[in-house]
């Protein structure tokens, strides 16, 4: 049994802990009976002892597996991971969705997203990663009484994304840390106003609305003052005329979508001014998690 889920980039400039879509850079977990335990991993943090060790992944399949069947079995896991760690591109997004999910395929129960979705959300208390993570697409979310309300839509075949993905992460944790604990009722309206624009721009696909949708007052400029590089990432993409540029969930990763025909110069642009970073162009993953017998 093979579980796949994709990439996500969170916020999207000023749809904070909102505002999300799925990218097609995928973790894959291959699952089988053995008798005993063990672990393989490939691709990203195969260099990391600790995280076979203490696996995420392992200890959220475990508790769902044995409540599910109520017995011990031994499975190999395998794990094939694209996504960068702590790059805020929803790595462990990734690693919950995949893990609760894998839990009721192995027992051959079917569980529909929603409920998969709202599983998850006990793990992650923000649905700006996780609803893509599930759904695909581009999502806006909300919680309410518990629960992930959302609405979805689909990524057209004429956009690419683009990600600048830094050699070094920024904390999640210190990211949050950064923002201030009070803003201006100015600065709440432009991130209200500006949220609303760009989820309608996504609906409508109006994509010449994107660049002035994206701004952000709330989250970004204190998250990238930590790598002060990323500045001037989101400046060359726009100059070289990516449809908008934001920071990716906490960062350090940036997040760019272009047109089609675009996209190859701006990743050029990119990949020859930041040569110590990754560049990366990629479509948009419309399924979300997959599971494959």
């Amino acid at each position: 049994m093979r579980i796949c889920v994709p990439a996500t980039s969170a916020n999207l400039g000023p749809g904070f802990d909102t505002l999300g879509l799925a990218i097609s850079l995928h973790n894959q977990v291959s699952i089988k009976p053995s008798k005993f335990h063990s672990v393989s991993l490939k691709g990203e943090g195969a260099n990391n002892p600790v995280l076979k060790d203490n696996n995420m992944f392992i200890a959220i399949f475990n508790d769902f597996y044995q409540n599910l069947s109520n017995k011990k079995r031994h499975f190999r896991f395998e794990f094939a991971n694209d996504i960068p760690l702590s790059r805020g591109l929803g790595s462990s997004s990734a690693v919950i969705v995949s893990a609760i999910a894998s839990a009721y395929a192995i027992e051959g129960i079917e569980i529909d997203k929603d409920k998969l979705l709202n599983l998850a959300l006990a793990y992650e208390s923000h649905p700006d990663n996780i609803t893509p993570a599930v759904m695909g697409g581009f999502n806006v979310a909300t919680v309410q009484d518990n629960e992930v309300k959302y609405i979805r839509k689909n990524m057209p075949k004429t956009l690419k994304a683009v990600v600048v993905i830094p050699n070094r992460p920024i904390s999640t944790q210190l990211a949050r840390k950064a923002l201030p604990f009070k803003y201006s009722k100015e600065d709440a309206v432009f991130n209200i106003s500006h949220s609303s624009l760009l989820t309608a721009a996504f609906m409508s696909e109006d994509w010449d609305t994107l660049k002035l949708a994206s701004q952000d007052k709330i989250h970004q400029k204190y998250r990238m003052k930590q790598m002060p590089e990323l500045f001037d990432v989101q400046k060359t993409a726009l100059k070289c005329g990516a449809l908008m540029s934001t920071l990716s969930g906490s960062g350090s990763t940036l997040f760019t979508i272009c047109l089609n025909e675009d996209a190859q110069r701006v990743e050029k642009e990119l990949k020859n001014k930041f040569p110590h970073f990754k560049v990366l162009t990629r479509d948009f993953d419309n399924d979300g998690v997959t599971v494959e017998y």
